[in-house]
């Protein structure tokens, strides 16, 4: 196999695994909260408080409990969609701008 073919089913399998998170609604919303945010408040300054979105940002709005917001936030990550940064006890979500980029592409063909 060469190596653009390879490129390419790495590519497809990410896409497919972004694709498949994204498929549940709650995880959906989520992704559109923590996207939304990140847009709204900039990248993240590495002297302060992280500019990502806080799991309580999303629970109230989304009105979802902690445990399925763990979840479901895992799955995202594993995904390769967001970041997850710990600061303290709180966590912080990032939208992963490569992956970001790669669904841009997808849906620009």
């Amino acid at each position: 196999m060469s190596v653009l073919a390879q490129k390419d089913t790495v590519t497809s399998e990410q896409l497919a695994a972004a694709f498949r998170a994204l498929s549940n609604p709650n995880r959906l919303r989520i992704y559109q909260v923590i996207v939304d945010h990140c847009r709204q408040h900039g990248p993240a300054d590495l002297a302060k408080v992280p500019a990502g979105c806080a799991f309580g940002d999303f629970m109230q709005r989304l009105n979802i409990g902690a445990p399925t917001v763990s979840h479901h936030v895992r799955e995202l990550s594993e995904a390769g969609l967001i970041r997850v940064e710990r600061e303290g006890r709180r966590r912080f979500c990032h939208a992963e701008p490569v992956m970001q980029e790669r669904l841009a592409h997808f849906f620009e063909m």
